[in-house]
C-alpha cells in the first residue's frame, strides 16, 4: 500500500515543486515524487504546504522546567544566572518537563534535534526513541588549574549517554568561548567522541569586547559568578577569531546565535578548514536581548545556515517554524524557500542525519510536515 499526498505546494527539502505528489511507503519511507498524470487515483489533497519534517540544531532540553520563570530582555549575564540559579529543582519536576517539550517538539514537526547537555537527567526520555537527537556534552571552565578535573565530570557524563544511545550520536562539546580555558580545550578537540561540533558564538557585544580587550559586561559577571580570570590575557581580536582555530581540521563545527558576528569574522571563518553550520535561533535572541543577527549578511557570504530553538528558559515554544516566522517577520526579503530549505536539509545536514532526513528522496523517512495557509502545523508521518 502507498500513501499518495498532494499539496497545493510540495517542498522537498531543496525547491517548491508544483503539480507532483509524494509517493510513500506504508512506514513513511520516501518512494518517490512523480507527475499528477502518473499518480493515479486516492490522493490524499492538502491545502497549505507539505515539507520534510523539522530539524532543531540547538536546544537545551534539560532546561524545560524553567519555562516562564527567567524575565524576558534581560540581557545575557543576567540570564546565565538565573539559568545557574534557578536550575535545580526536584527530579520528577526536570523528567515531567523534559517529556512535554518532546511532545511539544514533536507535535510542531520536528523529526531531530542538536541537544545540549549538562546533565543526565534527559537520557530516560530520549531512550523512547521518539525523536533522533545527537547530544552535546557541554565543557565548560575557564580556570586552567582544575582543567583535568573538571573534564573529567564531563567525561563522565558522556560515558553514561554512550551506554544508553547510540556512541556516534554523543560529542562532548565547548560551552562557549569565555567559559572554556585553553587547557581544556586541547582535551575537549581532541576527546574521542564524535567530531561534530557545538558553541555559542557571539550572542552578545560583551563577548567581543572580552576577547577584544578583557572589558565590558563579562568582567562584572564573573566577579558575581567567583569564576577566577586572572590567567585570561585578551587576544585583541574578536572572539570567533580567536577561537575558531583551536577546532581540529575535519571537526564540524556549528556556530549558535551568531547575533555579533561580523562580515570580517565571515571572512576570517574561509580561512579555516572545518565544515562550518552557523544556526540562528531568533527568538531566543528577541527573550535575551532584544536583537538579532543580521540574517541577510550570512546569505550574502554563502553561509550554511540552520535554526535553532534554544531552551524554554529563553523562548515562548519549541518550534522551529515560529523561528522561521520570526525571521520572516524581520526579514520579509528571504524567500521561504530558503527558509524551509535551512530548518530541513541543511539541518539534517549538520547534525549528520543527511542520509534519512531532511528532505524527500527515495529511501528516506524524513517525516511529512503540512502547513495550512493560516500558518498551522500538523505532523502527518
Amino acid at each position: 500500500m502507498y500513501k499518495k499526498i498532494k499539496a497545493r505546494q510540495l517542498f522537498d527539502g531543496y525547491r517548491f515543486r508544483n503539480n507532483e505528489v509524494l509517493i510513500l511507503l506504508e512506514d513513511g519511507t520516501v518512494d518517490g515524487i512523480v507527475s499528477l498524470a502518473e499518480a493515479g487515483n486516492d490522493l490524499q489533497m492538502l491545502d497549505g504546504i507539505v515539507s520534510p519534517g523539522f530539524v532543531n540544531c540547538h536546544c537545551h532540553l534539560e532546561l524545560s522546567h524553567l519555562k516562564g520563570v527567567i524575565e524576558e530582555h534581560s540581557g545575557l549575564a543576567q540570564f546565565v544566572q538565573k539559568v545557574v540559579q534557578k536550575r535545580k529543582v526536584p527530579e520528577d519536576e526536570i523528567l515531567n518537563a523534559i517529556a512535554t517539550a518532546e511532545k511539544e517538539m514533536l507535535d510542531s514537526g520536528i523529526v531531530a534535534v542538536g541537544d545540549i547537555c549538562n546533565g543526565t537527567h534527559s537520557i530516560p526520555q530520549k531512550e523512547e526513541g521518539n525523536l533522533q537527537y545527537h547530544n552535546f556534552i557541554e565543557a565548560m571552565g575557564s580556570d586552567s588549574a582544575v582543567a583535568e578535573r573538571n573534564f573529567e565530570l564531563f567525561e563522565k557524563i558522556y560515558d553514561s549517554f554512550c551506554k544508553k544511545l547510540d556512541r556516534k550520536s554523543v560529542s562532548i562539546t565547548p560551552h562557549a568561548p569565555y567559559s572554556v580555558s585553553d587547557e581544556l580545550w586541547q582535551k575537549v578537540v581532541h576527546h574521542q567522541s564524535s567530531n561534530i561540533k557545538s558553541i555559542h558564538n557571539q550572542e552578545t557585544m560583551e563577548e567581543n569586547e572580552w576577547f577584544e580587550s578583557k572589558t565590558g559586561g563579562f568582567v562584572e559577571l564573573f566577579q558575581q559568578m567567583n569564576i577566577n580570570c586572572e590567567g585570561f590575557a585578551p587576544s585583541g581580536r574578536t572572539s570567533l577569531q580567536t577561537f575558531l582555530p583551536n577546532f581540529l581540521p575535519a571537526q564540524k563545527i556549528l556556530l549558535v546565535h551568531n547575533v555579533h558576528t561580523t562580515e570580517a569574522d565571515l571572512e576570517f571563518s574561509k580561512t579555516v578548514a572545518n565544515d562550518l553550520y552557523w544556526c540562528f535561533c531568533p527568538n531566543a535572541n528577541q527573550y535575551i536581548t532584544k536583537s538579532m543577527p543580521d540574517v541577510p549578511m550570512f546569505i550574502k557570504n554563502g553561509c550554511n545556515i540552520v535554526l535553532g530553538t534554544d531552551s524554554l528558559a529563553s523562548n515562548h515554544q519549541l518550534s522551529i517554524w515560529e523561528e522561521v516566522r520570526t525571521i520572516q517577520k524581520h526579514f520579509p526579503e528571504i524567500e521561504l524557500e530558503q527558509l524551509l530549505r535551512w530548518a530541513t536539509t541543511n539541518g539534517a545536514k549538520a547534525l549528520g542525519f543527511e542520509n534519512h532526513l531532511g528532505s524527500f528522496e527515495k529511501g528516506k523517512r524524513p517525516g511529512v510536515v503540512h502547513i495550512s495557509p493560516e500558518g498551522k502545523i500538523q505532523r502527518i508521518i
